[in-house]
């Protein structure tokens, strides 16, 4: 846990949009250094520039989290400028839908590579760095979150390949904070699971590298965007106050981090199927007038 942010550094990938975006503005409120790591260069230039304005010292730098090299050689940029991180938010995400067997051997590797492997880079590289700091510091206090879903507790139809990665991401965040448990009490983990608020996510193809860009999209995956751009334009909490939620963990040593905590219900309908050996519920069975509509726009 963390009690007191000035003058401590937060590592955040993803940093141009989002919840990356609003950690940042937190931070430099806070009296932050702020290393930021996106993959748009457009867009990271002026969150660097913004958070300069406030007043922050920043790194910047362009990142492809699903390149080991590339996080290796943030680990040793972050070390040089500012020494050990204290905030770790392994933060950059990528959204990818339609029915699983429709997905390509590109969409795997581009949203496995970013999701899952961008998270266990991050850990990876971070965590080696804070506890040889806590071991040099007996106030030292540190603090790694991990971006993960709701999609990560449940398992949404035609949007498998995310949900796939998702739930890796809980599975691996789980582990961190049990693993640190056994060797230190200086860093506390979270896992971040948001329901639909308004971000970049679903608009993450713009970011897909050269040459992974589907031919045409079938008619699932051009539904489930469809369907995602809704639901996500719509969310009633935004990307905000989803950042301040995440510093109030980490100040609280809080592990499951929910922007939509009444949505646990349907978590705990799937954890029923599962303990009863029961058929997964229909995810629909609140709204099924969403599940008619999603079978005709299939059949179509």
């Amino acid at each position: 846990m963390i009690t007191d942010f000035k003058g401590k550094t937060a590592v955040l990938t993803g940093a141009a949009s989002g919840f990356g975006l609003e950690c940042a503005r937190i931070g430099a409120k806070l009296g932050m250094n702020l290393v930021l790591a996106d993959v748009q260069q457009d867009a990271l230039d002026k969150a660097a520039a913004e958070m300069r304005a406030a007043g922050a010292q920043v790194l910047a730098l362009r990142v492809d989290v699903s390149k080991a090299a590339e996080m290796e050689a943030l680990g040793r940029a972050v070390q040089q400028r500012f020494g050990a991180p204290h905030f770790v938010f392994n933060n950059a995400g990528v959204g990818s839908g339609g029915l699983i067997w429709e997905n390509t051997a590109q969409d795997w590797e581009w949203v496995i590579g970013v999701n899952l492997m961008g998270v266990a880079h991050g850990i990876r590289v971070f965590t080696p760095m804070m506890l040889e700091a806590a071991a040099r510091d007996p106030g030292y206090q540190g603090h790694i979150v991990n971006t993960a879903s709701m999609a990560g507790l449940l398992n949404a139809p035609n949007m498998g390949i995310y949900g796939a990665s998702k739930h890796a991401v809980v599975s691996m965040s789980e582990t961190l904070y049990q693993d640190l448990s056994l060797v230190t009490t200086q860093i506390g983990a979270s896992v971040l699971c948001p329901f639909f608020v308004p971000t970049g996510i679903t608009q993450s193809h713009r970011n897909r590298p050269a040459g992974a860009t589907p031919v045409q999209p079938t008619r699932s995956q051009l539904i489930s965007q469809a369907m995602s751009d809704k639901a996500v334009g719509s969310g009633k909490v935004s990307a905000a106050e989803v950042a301040q939620k995440v510093f109030d963990a980490i100040a609280a040593n809080q592990f499951y981090i929910y922007s939509h905590p009444k949505a646990i219900a349907t978590v705990q309908t799937r954890l029923e199927d599962i303990m009863l050996a029961r058929n997964p519920t229909d995810p629909f069975a609140h709204k099924p007038e969403l599940g008619v509509e999603l079978r005709r726009a299939l059949k179509a």
